[in-house]
């Protein structure tokens, strides 16, 4: 007589199935550099390959050209035992925009019907047209955030509504 169906899970030797968690970084690298002061770092590489420091006291120059990643991106330092620093980078879109709408961060959306814009998180009836034509050009309805970086290259994420 052969025995009952047993229907709880079956694992396998590993343990745990399922998804694996998404990607964090484009690039990682590991630089032996005890002689950089600090701990830890932010910065951005601007399409033009010029650094801006975000936070922390690392030297995001000698840092950031370890990074085999090509500009631009958005990059974290850590300080290691051993006077080791390992560098994580991810893409990130910049654009540079001709009329600077002023502030340092803009929010923009188009439902269909109406288009409601944000500039440091208050509302304004001044529009972006840049950034309007770069939503409309993915999506037919979208919302379009903006990040100053330096000067007039903003950091871009466009998504639809």
């Amino acid at each position: 007589m052969p025995l009952p169906h047993d229907p709880g899970p079956h694992w396998g030797e590993v343990g745990i199935h399922g998804l694996h968690r998404q990607r964090e970084w484009d690039a990682v690298v590991t630089l032996a550099a005890p002689e950089l002061a600090g701990t830890e770092v932010w910065f951005v590489a601007l399409p033009g390959g010029e650094l801006v420091r975000e936070e922390g006291d690392g030297d995001s120059e000698v840092l950031g050209r370890a990074v085999t990643l090509a500009p631009p991106y958005r990059a974290h330092g850590v300080r290691r035992e051993g006077g080791l620093w390992v560098v994580g980078a991810t893409r990130i879109e910049t654009v540079e925009l001709d009329d600077d709408p002023g502030g340092q961060a803009v929010e923009l959306s188009w439902d269909g019907r109406e288009r409601t814009v944000r500039l440091d998180g208050r509302p304004t009836l001044a529009g972006v047209v840049e950034l309007e034509r770069l939503g409309a050009e993915r999506h037919a309805t979208y919302v379009v955030t903006a990040a100053r970086l330096s000067g007039r290259i903003w950091e871009l994420f466009v998504s639809p509504l």
